[in-house]
């Protein structure tokens, strides 16, 4: 039998969930879309004071994969839809009750970005790149990245890299407030496990409670934002501009947008 597309393990109180096909950069294909359900379901399941998230080779998460078929279950779904339901294994992290870590041992982008964004805390790499390119693709942005980003970075920051979908790298992530510590890319699941053993030390009942009482000082709905999100995503995918901007990424080339 293969490894799964994604792998969850657990020892001593922290689960390590782990994003599992470094040769096609951990993208977002359907296969991996499931598999990250069913461990994110198994680590709901488990015995847990803390949850590491990861990935394998040197993407955390290069987001949608352009060049599959990015439906899961089939195009009888409203586009809206369909494009909520590409997001909603991600979103699985929310039903997580303990602290939600993201180990950014890779470049985390689109979608990748607003699965590290899910995490309660981030490590990520030094020299990485993280962000959300979704304009350079002629798409609205999807994950809830627009309600999340503007919570980490501030409003002005936030502006400035949904609406230029610049990638930044890890050192600039860390001073916006994105990641919790920059650090070199084979430290970051050393440093990641060590401050999941520091938080799985303490009370786990305060932990949780401490977690929720934090969600909800935010009025977090993050569900609610990527469902409305999901709307102007599914306007743009239809546009000539998505389907220039989708053939300049494959091709390695600068688009062409004409707004239409």
């Amino acid at each position: 039998m293969s490894d799964p597309a994604v792998r969850f393990s657990a020892a001593d109180g922290i689960g390590v969930l782990t994003l599992n096909r470094p040769d096609n950069r951990n993208s977002m294909t359907p296969e991996l879309l499931d598999s990250f359900l069913a461990a994110s379901t198994q680590a709901r399941a488990a015995d847990l004071r803390c949850l590491v998230v990861t990935g394998s080779g040197t993407c955390f998460c290069s987001g949608a994969d352009f060049k599959s078929t990015l439906a899961r279950d089939g195009e009888r779904r409203a586009p809206h839809e369909r494009s909520y339901a590409m997001y909603e294994p991600f979103l699985s992290l929310l039903d997580i009750e303990v602290p939600v870590i993201g180990a950014l041992n890779g470049h985390a982008v689109g979608g990748g970005f607003g699965l590290a964004l899910i995490c309660d805390l981030r490590i990520g790499a030094r020299d990485a790149k993280y962000g959300a390119n979704f304009v350079k693709l002629g798409l609205a942005p999807g994950m809830a990245i627009s309600y999340l980003l503007p919570r980490l970075a501030g409003v002005a920051r936030a502006n400035e890299l949904l609406l230029t979908g610049r990638l930044i790298d890890g050192g600039e992530a860390e001073r916006l407030g994105i990641l919790n510590r920059a650090v070199a890319a084979g430290d970051v699941l050393g440093e990641a496990l060590a401050l999941a053993r520091s938080i799985a030390d303490n009370a786990p009942l305060a932990v949780r409670a401490t977690k929720r009482a934090i969600q909800r000082g935010l009025e977090l709905q993050t569900r609610d934002a990527a469902r409305l999100e999901a709307f102007a995503q599914a306007e743009t995918i239809t546009t000539g501009d998505a389907r220039e901007g989708i053939a300049a990424l494959l091709a390695k080339r600068p688009p062409r947008f004409t707004g239409s």
